[in-house]
């Protein structure tokens, strides 16, 4: 009679995406990910086929709670752009509070800047979340240009670029350790970029 895994699916890419978010593809071996998961290399490849496909399923899984993560904020806001304001000053806090879970750079811009030369088929994926993600930004933004929150001249596209890149620097500057007063006033100086894209009352 087989034995009954001591594990699910979802509890294994949880326990990947955290050894995968703090090393990265490369900067994590077998061993590693077998002492991770809780898991024989046999039920690891059987499960998964591969560590590409692991990596590439646990990116997946990052991406997709990101999204879960941003959506459930703006729900408690009125004003999407008030929303997205705090999205920003709230990840600037968070990097900056040493009794929070340590920080880490986005895990699928690190994937693209590990793999573009070394693993394509991952880069391309990496590419592909962010576009998804630019495509939804621009979407919220739209939605705010509707409800008149923002100027109509608004580019939607270069906007929602515009906020990724804020939302990726500010969990890139959480790896430098800065205290948190001025990780507060990054945050701050980010949020009150949208200022100027808001229509005047």
């Amino acid at each position: 009679m087989a034995r009954h895994a001591r594990y699910d699916r979802k509890t294994a890419l949880e326990r990947a995406v955290g050894l995968f978010w703090e090393k990265g593809y490369h900067g994590s071996s077998m061993k590693q990910i077998e002492q991770a998961l809780d898991m024989r290399p046999g039920s690891i490849y059987a499960t998964f086929g591969s560590k590409d496909g692991l990596f590439s399923e646990a990116l997946a899984a990052y991406a997709e709670q990101g999204g879960r993560e941003m959506a459930s904020h703006l729900k408690g806001y009125d004003s999407i752009v008030d929303g997205l304001q705090d999205y920003l000053r709230g990840i600037a806090c968070r990097c900056g509070d040493e009794s929070a879970a340590p920080s880490r750079a986005c895990m699928i811009v690190k994937t693209l800047l590990e793999s573009s030369n070394t693993n394509s088929a991952l880069a391309d994926q990496a590419n592909s979340i962010l576009a998804a993600i630019e495509e939804s930004i621009a979407g919220l933004v739209e939605q705010a240009k509707v409800k008149g929150e923002l100027v109509q001249s608004v580019d939607s596209r270069r906007l929602a670029r515009l906020l990724q890149a804020q939302i990726m620097g500010l969990r890139s500057m959480g790896e430098r350790n800065l205290d948190p007063e001025a990780m507060q006033e990054l945050g701050d100086d980010m949020a009150a970029i949208l200022d100027g894209y808001r229509t005047q009352h």
